[in-house]
């Protein structure tokens, strides 16, 4: 796919308030500091797009970026940041939650999972609480750059293996890297399998 045009259009406190049309929405999570703002400028080819900042945590709102005027790329806040209030903390929860379950554009959640790490109890319950809400997701595994190809395989593969006490059928997943550009290519393609899959959905239903 070939990213030749991608905006900000809006930032949104709470789900009612995202735009109101039928453009399919991709949106990307993941816990503070997993470089999603940098992943994003990455897919789309533009430093600046998304905010990227060396707080984590900052990312409080729902932003959209239409991509090639048909699709949405969707900033949604971190999980599992301590460091804000607990009141806060509750409500981006309920806003992350919200628009999780009840927007009806979202076509698929990229979960972001910093390859470096050992497996956290705060992705593993978002993890599988999307699984029991049947909620189509993809695991990206960020910063594959800071590690060697055969470590950053190692923990992919045991990551992925650690699910399979709860999983069947495990969910697809990428591995990347803003700063190299890795994966870039592979996951737009499967944003645009999806969008032609939506599209002869549609045709065929009119």
């Amino acid at each position: 796919m070939d990213i030749k045009k991608a905006e900000f259009t809006l930032s949104s406190p709470t789900v009612q308030m995202c735009p109101n049309d039928n453009k399919p929405e991709y949106a990307f999570i993941g816990r503070s500091n997993v470089g999603k703002s940098s992943l994003i400028n990455m897919l789309c080819n533009r430093k600046g797009l998304a905010k990227t900042s060396a707080t984590p945590g900052k990312t409080l709102l729902i932003n959209h970026f239409i991509i090639n005027n048909e699709w949405y790329i969707v900033d949604l806040p971190g999980y599992g940041f301590a460091k804000h209030s607990k009141t806060v903390v509750k409500k981006l929860d309920q806003m992350i939650r919200t628009y999780v379950l009840q927007r009806r554009q979202l076509v698929n959640l990229f979960v972001l999972i910093d390859i470096r790490h050992e497996p956290q109890k705060v992705d593993r319950e978002f993890i599988d609480w999307l699984g029991e809400s049947s909620i189509p997701f993809t695991i990206i595994f960020t910063k594959a750059d800071k590690l060697t190809g055969g470590k950053a395989k190692a923990n992919v593969d045991a990551y992925m293996n650690s699910l399979k006490d709860r999983w069947e059928e495990l969910p697809p997943y990428y591995i990347s890297s803003a700063e190299k550009k890795i994966g870039r290519e592979e996951i737009l393609n499967y944003i645009e399998q999806i969008n032609n899959e939506l599209k002869e959905t549609s045709s065929q239903q009119e």
